[in-house]
Parts: C-alpha cells; sequence; structure tokens
C-alpha cells in the first residue's frame, strides 16, 4: 500500500463497483473537449464487468484522506507483461500524481510476478492521454511489434467503433 499526497493506494473493494463507473463516466466526458463526443456520450462499463475485475483483485483504487475513491487503474495480467485498461482520476483531484502514483502500484505488482512490461493504448494526441504516458515512460510500440494478442486487442477496439488511426499502443520497461 503505498501513500501519495493524503491519498492510499490499494486493490478496490466490491461496494466500490458503483463509485468506479462513475468516475469513468465522469472522465469519459472531459472527451467532448477534444472533440469526441461520442466517448464523452458512451455509457459507463457495466457493473457486472466491474465487479468481475474487483473479485479477480484487477484493479487499484486511490482512496482520499475522507474515503472518498478519487481514481482506479484497471489492469488485465498477461503472460508477458500487464496490460493497462483504464486509468481515471476524478477532475476534482487532477493534478496530484494520483494517475502516476497508480501505475506505480501496477509496476510494483508487475514486477513481483516477473513480468517486466506495461502496456496499453490511448489516444495519440489527447493531451492527458499518450503525451501524458510519454511523461511517465512509456513509448510508442510500431506497428510492427505488436504482438498477436495486442492486434486482437486492436480489431476488438475496431469492433467496438473506436478509430484506431487516433489511437496508439505504448509499452513501459520495468527495471
Amino acid at each position: 500500500m503505498q501513500q501519495s499526497v493524503d491519498v492510499t493506494f490499494r486493490l478496490a473493494a466490491p461496494h466500490e463497483a458503483e463509485t468506479i463507473r462513475t468516475i469513468e463516466f465522469e472522465a469519459g466526458v472531459r472527451f467532448a473537449s477534444v472533440g469526441m463526443a461520442g466517448i464523452a456520450d458512451a455509457p459507463p462499463m457495466s457493473l457486472a464487468f466491474v465487479e468481475r475485475k474487483i473479485a479477480a483483485r484487477e484493479i487499484f483504487v486511490a482512496v482520499d484522506r475522507d474515503d472518498t475513491c478519487a481514481g482506479f487503474l484497471m489492469f488485465e495480467p498477461q503472460p508477458a507483461h500487464v496490460y493497462i485498461q483504464e486509468l481515471d482520476v476524478l477532475t476534482s483531484h487532477a493534478g496530484r500524481r494520483i494517475g502516476a502514483a497508480l501505475i506505480e502500484e501496477v509496476a510494483q505488482l508487475a514486477r513481483s510476478r516477473q513480468l517486466m512490461q506495461l502496456v496499453l493504448s490511448t489516444f495519440r494526441e489527447v493531451p492527458w492521454n499518450a503525451p501524458y504516458y510519454r511523461r511517465l515512460g512509456f513509448r510508442d510500440i510500431a506497428e510492427a511489434e505488436l504482438d498477436a494478442g495486442l492486434i486482437a486487442r486492436r480489431d476488438a477496439h475496431i469492433a467496438r467503433g473506436l478509430d484506431e488511426s487516433r489511437r496508439v499502443f505504448m509499452r513501459r520497461d520495468l527495471a
């Protein structure tokens, strides 16, 4: 359990499933400001899905001193890396390095499992997406470097209607 600016980081508890969905929805609304209304208007993940991820111990949360869940990071362990599925922090808690600390939580977990890479997919030009992750040590993965799992994930994104021409897979190697 890591501490940062009066925030505690831990695995999500079952009672936090709805809160996680609310944080995801609020984070999605920000996309309207960059002309991505489809994402801003999208419904949050299903409650059943979030509950399954919590039961699998695949969501870290950032909890404020007053027990407010301020953000979360959802991940999926893979054979060669940990895939970051979603990282969202409440706007009211932005600028406190909560997202970076959540990434460090999952990096610690990855190292403990001898998985020495974090991987994610994000929008290239959205300021709080690829540019943010680059500042945290992620680098773009070239098309030729995509493995079968990432290609399948890209295909699933396309099937959901995401414009993959605006997205990029990124990797951070862990020492």
